[in-house]
């Protein structure tokens, strides 16, 4: 399970600001997380998972980024954790010191290429559906759809 940290903190461990800065940077409005402006103190986010963002720029990391192409297997969540104890993606990984989630969501009982990264500035552009970005899925399937319900895949 990712640490959650309070938000002032994270701001000063980025290098934006000091934690008091980071504090009058919040309750002026100017900070959203996951896109929506946060003002009270003490508010803590996932760093692993949360967008944080400073006058409409993204804040990234001061960490190396990394970036992971991964043939996910059936049988795994897209999460970093678990609250049911099913197997994630990180489980399949070994000697990333780096904090990672995947990019994109890939259903448990299907398998396919996932990105994992800590470049929250690329995930955000590849995710949010501002940024428009298309997918290409694959599905084999048994006999022939009929047209009704390709249209509800489509």
């Amino acid at each position: 399970m990712s640490e959650q940290v309070r938000l002032q903190k994270y701001l000063a461990e980025q290098g934006v600001a000091s934690r008091r800065a980071a504090e009058t940077l919040i309750t002026a409005g100017r900070v959203a997380v996951n896109g929506k402006i946060v003002t009270q103190l003490g508010t803590k986010i996932d760093p692993a998972s949360d967008q944080v963002f400073l006058d409409g720029e993204i804040i990234s990391g001061g960490e190396r980024q990394r970036y992971i192409l991964l043939h996910k297997p059936a049988g795994y969540i897209c999460s970093v954790h678990d609250e049911r104890g099913r197997r994630t993606v990180l489980d399949l990984l070994e000697g990333v010191p780096e904090r990672i989630y995947p990019v994109g969501r890939l259903d448990y009982d299907t398998s396919g290429l996932l990105l994992l990264t800590n470049d929250g500035a690329l995930a955000y552009k590849l995710q949010h559906p501002s940024h428009q970005v298309d997918k290409t899925y694959l599905a084999e399937v048994t006999g022939r759809p009929e047209e009704a319900a390709l249209g509800k895949l489509r």
